[in-house]
């Protein structure tokens, strides 16, 4: 069941109206047409991959330590792809439906209880809780980062949630029993996580023949302390507009270690490979697993970061729980690839190029072996003929972006 007022107010409004026109449209479907359409236009120009659907990578955690074909499958996932199904990983399927089941409720909250609920009031100390809506870029409180431009909103809302803070968030929520017992669920299934990620990070690196145990003292690579849960609902488009790029979720890469997504099995995730888009359909009981930014840095580009987004939907919701596992903030990132950093100058790098570029600067993801379609590049016109920079860029003859901490090595 639909709730208007549960939505911010321009996600109540047909897309292709004006402004002024609020009026909620709806068109009964046949169930039989409700399975997910392709829009006419799409909002990249690359095409999209005809037979998408079981070419995502399997790989089972059983096996992963030590089942050599299990890790070779693992090593190939991860240079080819950045992205994997994940089966056999232990959380229970009745812990993830009561969570999606407690997630949908909270939702349905009018947009201004969910507002004064989870509103931090700009504070910059951290917020155990806090809700975004239209773009999911925020700051390390919690806040959304800027104003949402609203020529290119997400047509995404959700819930911030830092697991290391449970008395905090018992605190913000206090009094409420739905609230509560959405705090004790996110508390069990952040455990299972948290194993989830430990798991695979000492898989992934042994992968690439690194000690996983001297990282983890040294470098403080994978902490729960930083960790946190995103929960999104992506309202459907009441009325599509074909000539409008509308998205669930604009392209990005995350800027995680691990990311771990369960989704409710309406589907919209793709991930971008060899100049197309792939659809990650979901599956039940399969959650998925992505790399981030500080993992491509970790294994000295030898993995990429996956770009990955969300298309809206016309006709359903999609719910989905992202746990994203990062470095402690002051643990020391240290790659032939670039220069040592720890993830806390990276968030302030990041938070930067948002507010002055609009978008978040990606590390080379594409280990310059294949050329793409399109590429980015900053500080020099000088290109491989794959897309990428032959080397790095001269910090006294650039010609934008001049103050960017992530200069490549000569390594």
């Amino acid at each position: 069941m639909n709730h208007p007022e549960s939505y911010p107010p321009v996600f109540r409004k047909p897309i292709n109206e004006s402004d002024d026109q609020v009026t909620i449209t709806t068109t009964l479907k046949n169930p039989e047409e409700e399975e997910e359409e392709e829009p006419k236009r799409d909002d990249f120009f690359l095409k999209d991959s005809s037979d998408p659907v079981e070419v995502v990578p399997v790989i089972d955690l059983q096996d992963i330590i030590t089942n050599l074909e299990q890790q070779h499958q693992l090593e190939e996932a991860c240079r080819d792809w950045g992205i994997f199904r994940l089966v056999n990983h232990g959380v229970p399927l009745n812990l993830i439906s009561q969570l999606q089941d407690q997630a949908q409720k909270i939702f349905s909250m009018s947009f201004e209880a969910k507002q004064t609920l989870f509103n931090n009031n700009g504070s910059s100390t951290p917020a155990a809780v806090s809700y975004f809506w239209g773009t999911p870029v925020l700051t390390p409180s919690g806040s959304v980062l800027g104003n949402v431009d609203p020529k290119k909103i997400n047509w995404v809302e959700g819930l911030n949630v830092r697991l290391s803070q449970p008395s905090d968030y018992h605190d913000q929520v206090s009094g409420d029993p739905m609230l509560d017992s959405f705090r004790v669920l996110l508390e069990e299934y952040g455990g299972h996580m948290a194993r989830l990620a430990r798991v695979i990070f000492e898989a992934i690196l042994k992968t690439l023949n690194m000690d996983s145990k001297q990282y983890n003292s040294k470098s403080q690579l994978l902490s729960e302390s930083t960790s946190f849960v995103r929960v999104y609902r992506y309202p459907k488009i009441s009325k599509a507009d074909e000539e409008e790029a509308v998205i669930g979720m604009q392209v990005h890469t995350d800027s995680s270690v691990i990311s771990i997504l369960n989704q409710n099995q309406v589907g919209g995730l793709e991930v971008f490979k060899d100049d197309k888009w792939f659809h990650v359909r979901p599956i039940l009981n399969e959650l998925i697993v992505n790399l981030g930014d500080m993992m491509q840095a970790i294994c000295n580009d030898e993995y990429a970061s996956v770009k990955h987004r969300v298309k809206a939907n016309k006709h359903k919701e999609r719910f989905s729980i992202c746990y994203f596992m990062f470095p402690a903030e002051d643990g020391v990132i240290r790659s032939s690839k670039y220069k040592p950093f720890t993830y806390k100058d990276f968030q302030a790098q990041v938070q930067h190029d948002v507010k002055t570029l609009g978008f978040k600067i990606l590390f080379n993801n594409n280990n310059g072996r294949t050329p793409v379609a399109v590429s980015y590049s900053w500080g020099t016109p000088i290109l491989t003929p794959s897309g990428s920079i032959p080397n790095i860029v001269d910090p006294e003859k650039s010609t934008s972006l001049k103050d960017s901490m992530f200069w490549r090595s000569h390594a």
